[in-house]
């Protein structure tokens, strides 16, 4: 293929639309607008002379072509982006770039707001878009689609091999409506399996909590279950409901929420928050700042 008049910026679209397999997610995926989109698509099965993409029920489904262009697409990209990173500079002031972060609300709360005050002052041009974190965050890692994941490295798999940095520790502890004078400073291990539990279910985060009760043979009763972990000190009010919560978050939610935070009846383990990386972009300008933004906002924590 003679790539004079080929449009570079079509693979950015393609492997867009290959990740995603969804027109109007890979069009908020690049920041363009839907028929932007499908214009690269059109353009993109006249290149290849193939559907590249199909529907089949209530889905696009990619061809056998383009499960092939998968792999060599995104080593096309990343080869282009380390020429520009090392041929380049990135001036966080005035240049345009979007980083893609995979964080939770815990994350969010804690520690990206001061990131985004950061960033706000420091690189008014910069777009940070935060996806939450989901079961496939590792993979899409591995595959350089995002940019850092932030996330405890207790939920990472073993051996895996990415650059990562810790950023900062949390410890579980428990958290009771302020009201409730019936619990003082810290529960005994009779108080903690009287008293109702309301478990956060949906997230890895809380789960890392009550797998360690679990493990020390502690299985309270859960009365309320909500799959969000940022909800639930707010249910707390005028319960004798416990929750476990992270400290770092209970401590900015107490009085919002109208919680007190006691000692748990054991001493549970701390997590080690960190960010991790594509190997790919260890020595990108750009990302080194962005890596260094964050480690500054984790000394905010």
């Amino acid at each position: 293929m003679n790539l004079h008049g080929v449009d570079l910026n079509l693979l950015v679209a393609l492997d867009a639309l290959l990740a995603e397999r969804n027109v109007t997610r890979a069009a908020e995926r690049l920041s363009i607008g839907q028929p932007a989109m499908s214009a690269a698509l059109n353009r993109l099965r006249k290149l290849f002379d193939d559907p590249l993409l199909s529907r089949v029920g209530g889905e696009l489904v990619p061809t056998p072509l383009a499960e092939s262009l998968v792999r060599p697409v995104q080593e096309a990209i990343a080869a282009i982006q380390s020429v520009l990173g090392v041929r380049g500079t990135f001036d966080p002031r005035v240049d345009h770039r979007t980083f893609t972060v995979v964080a939770s609300d815990y994350v969010g709360l804690v520690l990206l707001r001061h990131l985004v005050r950061r960033m706000a002052s420091a690189a008014p041009r910069v777009r940070l878009v935060v996806r939450p974190v989901l079961s496939d965050f590792v993979a899409d890692l591995r595959r350089d689609q995002i940019d850092l994941a932030l996330v405890p490295q207790e939920l990472m798999p073993e051996r895996l091999e990415l650059p990562h940095e810790e950023l900062f520790r949390d410890r579980y502890v428990c958290a009771v409506d302020a009201g409730n004078t019936a619990i003082g400073e810290s529960l005994s291990l009779e108080e903690f399996t009287r008293h109702p539990h309301l478990a956060s279910s949906g997230h890895p985060l809380p789960a890392l909590g009550q797998r360690q009760i679990g493990s020390l043979g502690l299985f309270p009763a859960a009365e309320v279950s909500t799959q969000t972990s940022l909800l639930a000190p707010f249910l707390l009010a005028g319960t004798d409901l416990i929750t476990l919560v992270l400290e770092r978050l209970g401590r900015q939610l107490q009085d919002v929420a109208g919680i007190r935070l006691v000692e748990p009846p054991v001493p549970l383990q701390t997590i080690t928050e960190a960010m991790y990386w594509h190997p790919r972009r260890a020595d990108e300008r750009g990302h080194r700042w962005l890596r260094e933004q964050v480690k500054q906002a984790a000394l905010e924590v």
